[in-house]
This record gives C-alpha cells, sequence and structure tokens, in this order.
C-alpha cells in the first residue's frame, strides 16, 4: 500500500486510535500542532475533500463534529480548529482524505494568516469569477 492512512484504516500500521467504525478511524497526529491532535479518516481512500462521496463526507462531519465536542471537553481546551488540507499548495502531506481536530488553548499559538486586501474593484471580478462558475456547475449540486 502507498497510503499510510490506508495502512492505519486496515490496521496494518500502528496507530493511537480514539474512535473506529466500520467505515471511519480517528486517531492521534504523530506530528500534532497540540497534544490530542486528531485526524479523522474514512476508511476507503479518497484522495480529497472534493472526490469524496456526499454520503461518505456527511458520515465524516458527523463524527468529526461528535470526536471535537468530546476532545474539547476531555481536554479542557478553551476552542478548536477543523481543518481540511486539499493539494500539496494547501499543506496537504498525505493524500486520503480527511479532517484534522486541533484542540486550542488561551494564548497556545497564533494562527492567523496575513490576509489580503482587495482593490477597488477587484472584489467584484473575484466574485463574478466564481459566480460564473456557480451557475455553470449548478446542475452538478442539483442532480445529487
Amino acid at each position: 500500500m502507498d497510503c499510510i492512512f490506508c495502512e492505519i484504516a486496515s490496521g496494518d500500521a500502528q496507530a493511537q486510535v480514539i474512535y473506529e467504525n466500520e467505515n471511519y478511524k480517528a486517531f492521534l497526529d504523530i506530528n500534532p500542532v497540540n497534544y490530542g491532535h486528531t485526524l479523522v479518516i474514512p476508511k476507503t481512500h479518497f484522495d480529497n475533500f472534493l472526490t469524496i462521496p456526499e454520503d461518505k463526507l456527511q458520515g465524516l462531519v458527523k463524527i468529526t463534529q461528535f470526536l471535537a465536542g468530546v476532545i474539547k471537553r476531555s481536554l479542557n481546551a478553551d476552542g478548536f480548529n477543523i481543518i481540511s488540507n486539499n493539494g500539496a499548495s494547501a499543506g496537504q502531506s498525505v493524500f486520503h482524505s480527511h479532517f484534522h481536530i486541533i484542540p486550542r488553548f488561551e494564548k497556545d499559538f497564533q494562527m492567523k494568516p496575513q490576509v489580503k486586501m482587495y482593490s477597488e474593484n477587484s472584489m467584484n471580478e473575484y466574485a463574478d469569477k466564481i459566480r460564473s462558475f456557480v451557475n455553470k456547475y449548478e446542475d452538478l449540486l442539483n442532480a445529487k
């Protein structure tokens, strides 16, 4: 197998599993941002957020929501981040769809990206460009 998450899902690779059912598995990240940083995966391989079928995504989101609450309460965290990196340029290093649950504590670290400012007309231009694709592909959304 080439995918470490598939190996973890099948039990061929070890992980500190905190939740598992027949379709999903959640385990601690070996390179955590904070202690308790958890990865939630479907056991079936999908490359990223865009390739996972809707029914599998719904299950993944439901379990991620449940575990985020459990992690927050069990670690007395002040908050948490839910992150899905998609593509190498977005920081995805394992190309198996997954969510990160990162417990956050007051003043633990600053995760504030440098924001950009739109020029006078560029906000309209970006919105128009995105809306044109929404209109072009909206039938795909309604077909499901």
